[in-house]
């Protein structure tokens, strides 16, 4: 899945890692309406699921996009740096 064509960056979270990941990511949460998550991986590897759907590793490179409104979790599994952007679709 990937953004869609256009879409802004209009924020970026600090830089977290195993130690100093927010609780509420470790539990089922969503992005906020109009609002695109991109999930990226610097270093190490997290495990990353949409609710009642199998997680999946995203590893150092990667990235995971996160449609509006989607609940969704991260899983910790070792070592790991990582941020979130949040995009929104320019207005036509």
């Amino acid at each position: 899945m990937e953004l869609p064509p256009g879409a802004e960056l209009v924020r970026t979270t600090d830089v977290f890692d195993e130690d100093t990941v927010p609780a509420g990511l470790l539990r089922d949460h969503r992005v906020a309406a109009n609002t695109w998550g991109r999930l990226v991986v610097h270093s190490g590897a997290l495990k990353f699921g949409f609710t009642g759907e199998d997680e999946f590793d995203v590893t150092a490179g990667d990235h995971a996009v996160i449609p509006p409104s989607v609940v969704h979790h991260v899983r910790i599994v070792g070592p790991v740096r990582f941020a979130v952007e949040f995009h929104r679709p320019t207005e036509a």
